[in-house]
C-alpha cells in the first residue's frame, strides 16, 4: 500500500508539473475524470490527513502573496508562491523596457483565478493565475487608504486625459472632472498633462477603488480666503495689479489676486472701441483703479482710461465755438455722423448741419466711415461731454444771396417738387424752393388744388413775386407771367346788356354760376333766375345745362361779373324803366329785388354792387307775388 500510495504521489507531481505546461497531457491517459478521482481516492484511503494536506488546501482568490520566481518561460514566469503548484504570471505586466526578474527574486502577487483540478480546462495559462501589476495598485491603494480622507488636500500629476477629465497620480490614479480642473473651465484640459497640481478630495469609494478630487473646489477655497481680505484693503481711487482672466463683448473680468472686479469697455479708453480685446488679452497683467466697490455684492469696477487726465478737462480751451477744424468720421448713424477730433473726443454732425441745400436721406450720402473732412464748432456741452459739430458752416449759405440772386419781378424757370393743398412748391435749383400760391395760378379760373394746373416733375417759369431771406421764402406767381384780362380783355369783351351763353358751373343757395370762358365764370344771382320768386336754384337749372344770360355788370376792381336770366327778353326800355322804378311804384314788370348783386369767378366773397332798397308800394307788393 505504501509503495502504491508512494508511486501515486509521484505520477501525480508529475501530472500537476505536466499539467501546467499542457493540460492537454492529461486528456492521453486511459482514465476518465470519474475513474481518475476513484482511483485517487483509492490510492489516498487509510493515509493520515497530514501527510495529504495539499490535496485538500484552498487557495484564496483576490489575496496578495509573498512568490519566488522559479524561471521564465516562453510568454510567463513561474512563481511558487507556498503552494504545490506554481503560478504564471504573464510578462506584459513588466513595462516595456523593464528588466524581468531572475530566478529567486521575491515578488509579491495577486492571486487571480485557481484552476479546478478536476475540470481539465484547456487553459495554456497553467493552473493559478497570478497578476504582479494588481498587486502593486492593490497596495498602492490600501497605503493611499491609510492616509487619505475626504477633505484633505493630495498632490499628484495629471497623467491622462480621458473623457470627462484627467487621470492625477497621487499613488494611485483618481478622477478630476473638467468642470472642478479650474473656476472657469478652460477651452482644453489637455494642456495640464504633465502638470503638478494640489486639490481636494472629494469623494471616496472604497468599493469600487474611485477617488473624486477637484483643483476647482480648491481654488475657490482659497480664492475665499483672500477675497475677504482683499475686500477689506480695497479702496475706491486705489491703483491694483491684476491677471485679464475673461474678456466679454462689454468688457473684461481681471483677478486682482482673490477676487475679480469688471473693467467696462467704457472705462478701458477715453477714445471709441468695438471690442475689449482691442485694449487687453487674456492672461494679460494690467494696472488699474477701482472705480467702485460693493461689499454687500463683492463687486468691484475697474477703469484703464482713469489713469490718465480727462480729455474733456480742457475741450473749450482747444476748442472755441466757431472754430474750424477737422476730423476723422468714425460712425456713421441715421440722425448723423460722429467726427473724432483727437483720441477720446468725437463730436456730431446732425444731418441737418450737413448742407444749405442738398436734402438728405441719410448722412451715408455725404461722408464714409475714414472719411477726413472739416467741421465748425457750434457748441460744447462739457458736462456730457458733447460737442455739435456742423458741415454745412465751411460753406456760403446760399439764402445769404438769394434776394440778390432772385429779385423781385424777375422770371424763374423751376421744377415743380412737391405739390400741397394750396399752393406748389418749385425748386428753383438745389435747395432753393419757391412757392407757387393757388391764388397766383390763374388769372380767371377758380382752383380747388393745384393739381388742376400743374403737376409734379414739371417745368415751369414763373415769376419773383416777394422774397423773405430771413424766412427763407420766395413766392412765385404763374398767372403774373401774362397780363391781367381784368384789366384789359374782359372789360372790352363782355358789356353790360351782352347776351351770351354757357354751362351752369356750380349751384348755390344764392344764386348759380355760368361759366363763360377759360374758367372765367358769372354769378346769376336767384333773383335773377326767372321772372317768378324761386326757392331753390335747382328746380330752374341743372349743372352742366347751357343756358343764355344777359350782362348786367362788369367790375373789374372786383372781378365779378353779374348775370341775369330774366332779362334775356327784356328791350333795352323795359330794362331802363324797371331800373327806374327801383324805388317807385306800378310798371308792368317787377322791379329790381332790394338785394345784393353777386357775381365774379365763383366764389362768395362780397357783393359785386350793391341795390339800396326802396319802399315799395302795397300793389307793387302784391304784383310780385301773384
Amino acid at each position: 500500500m505504501t509503495a502504491r500510495l508512494s508511486r501515486v504521489r509521484t505520477d501525480y507531481r508529475e501530472l500537476k508539473v505536466c499539467f501546467m505546461v499542457n493540460r492537454n497531457l492529461i486528456r492521453g491517459l486511459d482514465l476518465t475524470e470519474d475513474e481518475w478521482q476513484v482511483e485517487l481516492d483509492s490510492a489516498l484511503e487509510g493515509v493520515p490527513a497530514e501527510e495529504i494536506a495539499w490535496t485538500t488546501q484552498e487557495m484564496e482568490l483576490n489575496k496578495i502573496v509573498e512568490g519566488r520566481v522559479l524561471r521564465v518561460e516562453g510568454d510567463v514566469v513561474l512563481v511558487d508562491v507556498g503552494y504545490k503548484s506554481e503560478g504564471i504570471i504573464f510578462r506584459s505586466e513588466w513595462e516595456e523596457g523593464e528588466a524581468l526578474p531572475e530566478p529567486g527574486a521575491k515578488v509579491k502577487v495577486l492571486i487571480e483565478d485557481v484552476e479546478d483540478i478536476h475540470g481539465l480546462v484547456d487553459d495554456s495559462r497553467g493552473m493559478i493565475t497570478l497578476s504582479k501589476r494588481k498587486a502593486e495598485k492593490i497596495e498602492a491603494w490600501l497605503k493611499v487608504m491609510e492616509t487619505v480622507h475626504e477633505g484633505d488636500i493630495v498632490t499628484g500629476v495629471a497623467t491622462k486625459k480621458i473623457k470627462g477629465g484627467l487621470l492625477v497620480d497621487i499613488g494611485v490614479n483618481v478622477f478630476l472632472p473638467a468642470s472642478q480642473v479650474d473656476v472657469r473651465r478652460p477651452a482644453d484640459i489637455g494642456d495640464y498633462l504633465g502638470r503638478t497640481i494640489q486639490c481636494l478630495v472629494l469623494k471616496i469609494d472604497e468599493a469600487r477603488r474611485n477617488i473624486v478630487v477637484s483643483r476647482r473646489a480648491l481654488i475657490e477655497a482659497e480664492r475665499a480666503e483672500k477675497k475677504a481680505q482683499l475686500l477689506a484693503e480695497l479702496e475706491v481711487g486705489q491703483r491694483r495689479k491684476g491677471i485679464v482672466k475673461n474678456i466679454a463683448e462689454f468688457g473684461a473680468f481681471v483677478d486682482l489676486g482673490g477676487i475679480d472686479g469688471l473693467l467696462h469697455i467704457t472705462d478701458m479708453s477715453w477714445g471709441r472701441i468695438n471690442h475689449p480685446s482691442e485694449m487687453v488679452s487674456i492672461d494679460q497683467e494690467i494696472e488699474v483703479q477701482i472705480l467702485h466697490i460693493d461689499h454687500e455684492k463683492e463687486k468691484i469696477a475697474l477703469g484703464l482710461k482713469q489713469r490718465t487726465p480727462s480729455p474733456w478737462e480742457t475741450v473749450e480751451q482747444k476748442y472755441t465755438v466757431g472754430a474750424r477744424v477737422k476730423g476723422k468720421v468714425v460712425n456713421v448713424m441715421t440722425y448723423g455722423v460722429f467726427v473724432k477730433l483727437e483720441e477720446g473726443i468725437e463730436g456730431l454732425v446732425h444731418i441737418s448741419e450737413m448742407s444749405w441745400t442738398r436734402r438728405i436721406s441719410h448722412p451715408s450720402e455725404l461722408v464714409q466711415p475714414e472719411d477726413e473732412i472739416e467741421v465748425v464748432v457750434l457748441g460744447i456741452n462739457k458736462e456730457k461731454q458733447e460737442i455739435s459739430l456742423g458741415m454745412k458752416q465751411t460753406q456760403e449759405n446760399p439764402w445769404d444771396r438769394v434776394a440778390e440772386r432772385y429779385p423781385i419781378d424777375s422770371v424763374v424757370k423751376g421744377t415743380v417738387r412737391n405739390l400741397t393743398n394750396y399752393g406748389a412748391f418749385i425748386e428753383i435749383e438745389e435747395g432753393i424752393d419757391g412757392l407757387l400760391h393757388v391764388s397766383d395760378m390763374s388769372w380767371t379760373r377758380k382752383i380747388s388744388h393745384p393739381n388742376e394746373m400743374v403737376e409734379k416733375g414739371q417745368v415751369l417759369e414763373c415769376r419773383v413775386l416777394s422774397v423773405d431771406q430771413e424766412r427763407r421764402r420766395i413766392a412765385l406767381g404763374l398767372k403774373q407771367m401774362a397780363d391781367d384780362p381784368w384789366a384789359t380783355d374782359i372789360p372790352s369783351k363782355y358789356q353790360p346788356g351782352q347776351i351770351v351763353q354757357g354751362p351752369v358751373t356750380k349751384i348755390t343757395n344764392f344764386g348759380v354760376f355760368v361759366g363763360l370762358e377759360n374758367g372765367l365764370e358769372g354769378l346769376l344771382h336767384i333773383s335773377e333766375l326767372a321772372d317768378h320768386k324761386v326757392e331753390d336754384p335747382e328746380e330752374v337749372v341743372k349743372v352742366g345745362e347751357v343756358i343764355e344770360v344777359k350782362v348786367l355788370r362788369v367790375d373789374p376792381d372786383e372781378r365779378k361779373i353779374g348775370l341775369s336770366r330774366k332779362r334775356v327778353e327784356w328791350a333795352e326800355e323795359e330794362v331802363a324803366a324797371a331800373e327806374a322804378s327801383a324805388g317807385s311804384t306800378g310798371g308792368s314788370r317787377p322791379s329790381i329785388p332790394p338785394t345784393e348783386l353777386k357775381g365774379g369767378v365763383g366764389g362768395d366773397a362780397g357783393p359785386l354792387f350793391k341795390l339800396e332798397p326802396a319802399e315799395k308800394p302795397a300793389e307793387s307788393a302784391e304784383s310780385e307775388n301773384p
